[in-house]
């Protein structure tokens, strides 16, 4: 696996740990277990979209890489869609927002990402 996505993966799930950890600590152990949660559903659907499109990418034919990229995509929703309805059938006290916080926090991870490129 390439350096900078073990590095973003590595920090999406760091992320989600010191979230869920305020959340026990300042709200109850439901918000960060529900923190957690988010997080994992963001952490595993970015860890299937890489494994998905890297498998399919070889060479550097672009409309392969293209294809490899749209099936990573949509492997990727289709990991976010049954992480949250497992979650949501499964677990009903569920806190929805700390829950949202939890998945969008991944996403800062990229923008710190492109930071550390420059």
């Amino acid at each position: 696996m390439h350096s900078q996505v073990s590095w973003i993966l590595s920090r999406q799930a760091a992320l989600a740990i010191v979230l869920a950890a305020g959340a026990g600590l300042f709200v109850d152990a439901n918000a960060a277990l529900s923190v957690l949660i988010g997080g994992s559903i963001g952490f595993i659907a970015n860890l299937g979209y890489v494994l998905r499109a890297m498998r399919m990418s070889s060479g550097s034919d672009p409309i392969k890489v293209y294809r490899a990229q749209a099936a990573g995509e949509g492997f990727k929703f289709a990991l976010t869609l049954a992480g949250f309805a497992l979650v949501f059938w499964g677990y009903k006290e569920v806190a929805a927002l700390p829950l949202f916080l939890g998945y969008t926090s991944t996403f800062v991870i990229y923008w710190m990402a492109l930071l550390k490129q420059r």
